[in-house]
């Protein structure tokens, strides 16, 4: 009785979630089909008003639709029912609000900080974040990772460490975990049950199509997706999946820069040639297919470290690391806004995107012993402390100009209705030097004798970002409720 009541408080308040993840559920006689509705992100707190009552009780009819016969008093004569239905009202309303609380009280706290329904003298509600879950560090955690190279067959060879060699486990056997909260494991299954029917799509450099990677495998222990890929492109560095249960559409959209990028050396494409950024331009490769996106994952990075020449309006405004003497020089961080912004205004601008963005934060590199190019490596084996490295340098740069770019596209985005969050890695990530390939991967377009301290092995510590996204998504799913609730209290 307690599941079903709240299965239909949530199926017709209106959650945006709708309550998907419970269908299976409803008579929760089944203790592990229980616990799995008490983990879900409708049962987090929540304190009725008087307000919210009286809507609960306006929606009794269509929860339990069902006819009350008239009753026939000492004198013989029917009457309105409408007396025996308001007592019928009154009881639900009664057994709705002592239920729900039965509910909460049975199941242990949320770990992370989630938001919380606040009530003061008024039916407004306010949503308030008690714990930050990207402030933490990383404690040991012996029970390993959610898989392997021998349970997830999406690994690519570049990022598949173990597979090609890596001799220590130890950097697979540490978690996350936030200042004041913790960060719950990821639960593939309710991931699935949020984005039902929706779209997520991944638009940035090979980092960001590494973090999709390890979304992949963390979902392949409930299921694996159709590659849909050919329906779209020929184009490998485009890429679709199709979760057929769940009417999930997932996809990377391979855009480095942003914005419209071109070789400029006439020798070709290199590791580290010269290239022009229109940085008012958008990339439309994949601007033009973003649109109908729910979830747009947004984020860039190494690939403004090369020498560019940047163009505005047709024209040459500046270069970094051209060494071209009628140019002016211009710093890396001047085209990295300019690109962030560009792309946040473009999406803006779409007549029917209605998505939700987040800007994943950068992601460090850990090269030590030389730069990139000069025989550097990352053969540390665990990570840092607080203590022994800083947010700082250009790691602290990128991180700031992209942040200050996401929080203009914030406040111009709610004249459109629009939302953006931040997903933000760099602070766990910073502290990880014995998370990335090094040399253990295989790239058949790589020069053997550079090391990968860019990218992040799978299993590894990047599977904490969708740990991190799951919590985000759920708070949004709470934040829709909450919306609904207020409106509908309204």
């Amino acid at each position: 009785m307690q599941c079903m009541v709240a299965y239909m408080v949530g199926k017709h308040i209106g959650t945006d979630l709708k309550m998907n993840s419970l269908k299976s559920m409803i008579a929760c006689d089944d203790i592990n089909l229980k616990s799995r509705l008490l983990s879900s992100s409708f049962f987090n707190p929540i304190y009725i008003t008087l307000a919210n009552a009286r809507l609960l009780a306006s929606h009794i009819d269509r929860f339990f639709p069902m006819r009350v016969p008239a009753i026939e008093p000492p004198n013989g004569k029917n009457t309105p029912h409408s007396t025996p239905q308001k007592v019928i009202h009154l009881s639900l309303t009664l057994i709705l609000l002592t239920l729900i609380p039965l509910c909460l009280m049975n199941r242990s706290p949320t770990p992370v900080q989630s938001p919380k329904i606040h009530t003061g003298g008024s039916t407004s509600l306010a949503i308030k974040k008690k714990c930050d879950m990207f402030s933490g560090r990383w404690v040991p955690y012996p029970n390993g990772p959610y898989y392997t190279n021998a349970t997830c067959r999406e690994i690519i060879p570049q990022q598949n460490c173990i597979k090609f060699g890596r001799p220590d486990t130890e950097f697979l056997k540490w978690r996350w975990k936030p200042d004041g909260c913790e960060l719950p494991r990821f639960d593939p299954v309710q991931f699935l049950e949020l984005v039902r029917g929706k779209s997520i799509g991944f638009v940035g450099d090979s980092v960001g199509r590494n973090q999709m990677q390890s979304l992949l495998c963390l979902l392949a222990n409930v299921t694996y997706p159709v590659d849909i890929s050919y329906k779209y492109t020929s184009d490998t560095n485009f890429r679709r999946w199709f979760y057929t249960d769940y009417k999930f559409t997932l996809a990377t959209f391979w855009s480095p820069f942003l914005v419209k990028a071109k070789d400029a050396d006439p020798k070709g494409h290199s590791f580290n040639n010269l290239m022009n950024l229109h940085l008012d331009t958008v990339d439309e490769a994949w601007a033009a297919q973003i649109e109908n996106f729910d979830y747009v994952i947004i984020s860039a990075g190494q690939w403004f470290f090369r020498p560019l020449i940047f163009y505005e309006k047709g024209q040459v405004v500046g270069c970094h690391g051209c060494n071209e003497k009628n140019i002016t020089e211009v710093t890396k961080f001047y085209g990295y806004r300019k690109a962030f912004r560009t792309s946040f205004r473009t999406l803006q601008n779409l007549k029917n995107y209605k998505g939700l963005t987040f800007l994943r934060t950068f992601s460090p590199a850990h090269f030590e012993n030389g730069a990139w190019n000069e025989g550097g490596n990352c053969v540390r084996t665990r990570p840092f402390t607080k203590q022994e490295m800083k947010l700082d340098d250009y790691n602290l740069e990128f991180y700031l100009t992209q942040v200050e770019e996401l929080r203009a596209a914030e406040r111009e985005g709610r004249k459109r209705g629009l939302e953006f969050r931040l997903l933000d890695v760099t602070e766990a990530m910073v502290l990880r030097p014995d998370g990335h390939p090094n040399h253990y991967e295989h790239s058949p377009h790589k020069n053997v004798t550079i090391a990968d301290c860019v990218h992040w092995c799978t299993p590894g510590p990047i599977d904490t970002w969708n740990e991190f996204l799951l919590q985000m998504l759920k708070m949004e799913g709470e934040r829709s409720f909450d919306g609904t609730l207020q409106q509908k209290a309204g």
